[in-house]
């Protein structure tokens, strides 16, 4: 006895404007996340040595990329 399995086209659970809007939310979830910790630190060394200023800049800046990044491959594709 065998099972015939029915070939049927299946269609993807989400569409591609979900899963673009998806993945660019979560990249800015993961920014914001990672800018949480770094920020406080920044602010803390900037408040005790002013000459961390741009370092600290560079550093709460960098998880933004992300976002930018997932942006550009989102446009891209």
């Amino acid at each position: 006895m065998t099972a015939l399995q029915n070939e049927t086209a299946s269609s993807p659970a989400i569409t591609e404007g979900a899963a673009a809007a998806l993945s660019v939310g979560i990249a800015a979830f993961a920014a914001g996340y990672a800018e949480r910790g770094i920020g406080s630190a920044a602010m803390g060394a900037i408040a005790e040595d002013e000459d961390l200023f741009v370092n600290g800049l560079v550093l709460t800046v960098l998880p933004e990329t992300l976002v930018i990044l997932a942006l550009v491959v989102v446009f891209a594709a």
